[in-house]
């Protein structure tokens, strides 16, 4: 029944946003991709060559994948690596190399970046009895935490970090899975002082996080303890009093259940009075998690992440109400606040949502805290239309959203972001393989750079 009503909410969709098909392009002037040094558009443009094929895609995969598991004849191509696939995508080994490369990429224009720590424990499947192996479990705990504190005090005022909390042990990954099936379990001792930690510092230092959406087995259980942490961490004020929040969930719209999994966490918010965080992402788990979750086409999933989106911006969460009429209570001027991250490489869904939030802010209109990201090195040519309409808004004034793009990164040695790389991949090939509009996009920032230089001739 509920699948039917959700079906029933994404048509709406068709009605809601057809007058918003058409937004307007970006300010005439100098072309997006100009603020691009010429080494990243050789860079990306190679890269993407690769990506955007399926064949070459799996064999450099395979490739790199083997080269790393040769740990004495990594180094020669050490250099290789660095100068490429993590120069593309990573921001440094060191707070010093993180530093400038965050520094460069806000004399840019971006909002800020949203940091990560490649260096990952385990996953899922790497499972065994470890649970009773108690030193390790805290050690691994202790590694995690580590790291993650050190990424929240690189992170700049304002900038985000991304949690991954199969991260942080074998240990942790057999809690979740014991855990899916009640999203009201805590998390570990252990953990939960380590998450108290991180969530102290994060608010310290102004730095948001990020919690990164998992594989099903763990997801349930995922989305408890994070509404635990929203719970006590998303009711602290900025300094002009508004609320704010700390801790975002990651919300993927091609599983079929979350329009009726975010129904009940506004219901949460609203009845509670925390800000629900949301940072809300496609989906990375098709290829590996059962299939009879997700919508079964891409358009539905298109449809799906639309109408969530357009619902979380404008506040009008009757669309919800058709999944969850119980749960969901009349919210009229109480309605639950919302911090959003927008976490797309769709222009069609950048667009969308550029035009309503245009629309708010021509009226007059309150506008929720929201963000755009990208993946660093990935839809550059979408994120260099972002910082150029984020410029110019500010010239122009009031009457349009000034858009805060983001860009989402990793830092770590140049093998643990590589193995980083190589997995996300291995996760999300569709999207890796969906990369042909940004290598369109950088032959022709190319050939525009050519042209000039002879014109200049």
């Amino acid at each position: 029944m509920a699948n039917k009503l959700t079906r029933r909410l994404l048509r709406h969709v068709s009605t809601t946003v057809r007058s918003l098909q058409h937004q307007p392009p970006p300010p005439a002037g100098i072309p997006a991709l100009s603020i691009l040094p010429l080494s990243a558009v050789v860079r990306t443009l190679a890269i993407t060559t690769i990506s955007s094929s399926p064949r070459l895609l799996d064999t450099a995969l395979r490739g790199l994948d083997k080269l790393l598991q040769r740990e004495r004849n990594a180094d020669p191509f050490r250099g290789l690596l660095r100068r490429t696939l993590y120069a593309q995508f990573c921001a440094g080994e060191t707070s010093e190399e993180v530093g400038r490369t965050v520094a460069q990429l806000k004399q840019l224009g971006y909002a800020g970046v949203i940091l990560g720590y490649a260096r990952e424990a385990e996953t899922v499947a790497d499972t065994g009895d470890y649970s009773k192996d108690t030193e390790r479990a805290a050690r691994e705990i202790r590694e995690w935490a580590a790291g993650t504190l050190k990424t929240v005090d690189i992170a700049g005022d304002g900038d985000m970090v991304a949690l991954k909390l199969t991260g942080a042990g074998r240990a942790v990954v057999e809690h979740l899975l014991r855990s899916s099936s009640d999203d009201n379990a805590p998390p570990p001792p252990e953990l939960a002082q380590a998450l108290a930690e991180i969530c102290e510092r994060a608010r310290e230092r102004n730095v948001r996080l990020l919690v990164d959406a998992e594989h099903d087995a763990v997801q349930k259980a995922i989305d408890g303890w994070v509404l635990r942490l929203q719970r006590q961490y998303n009711r602290g004020h900025r300094p002009t009093g508004q609320p704010r929040a700390l801790v975002y969930g990651t919300y993927q719209a091609y599983r079929k259940s979350t329009p009726e999994v975010l129904a009940k966490h506004l219901a949460a918010a609203h009845g509670e009075g925390f800000v629900l965080g949301v940072k809300l992402v496609r989906g990375a788990y098709l290829s590996s998690d059962p299939r009879h979750l997700f919508w079964e086409t891409k358009q539905g999933t298109d449809e799906a992440y639309d109408t969530i989106a357009e619902a979380l911006i404008t506040g009008e969460y009757s669309k919800f109400r058709n999944v969850l009429p119980a749960q969901l209570p009349e919210l009229g001027n109480n309605a639950p606040r919302v911090d959003l991250v927008l976490a797309t490489h769709n222009r069609q869904s950048v667009r969308k949502a550029r035009a309503l939030r245009n629309q708010q802010a021509h009226a007059g209109r309150p506008l929720i805290e929201m963000a755009y990201a990208q993946l660093q090195g990935m839809a550059d040519d979408l994120s260099c239309e972002l910082v150029k309409e984020s410029k110019a808004a500010r010239i122009s004034g009031p009457g349009q959203e000034i858009p805060k793009p983001y860009k989402y990164l990793v830092w770590g040695s140049v093998n643990e972001c590589t193995r980083y790389l190589i997995r996300r991949a291995q996760e999300n090939r569709d999207a890796a393989s969906r990369t042909e509009d940004s290598r369109h996009a950088m032959l022709e920032e190319l050939k525009r750079r050519i042209r000039a230089a002879l014109n200049r001739g």
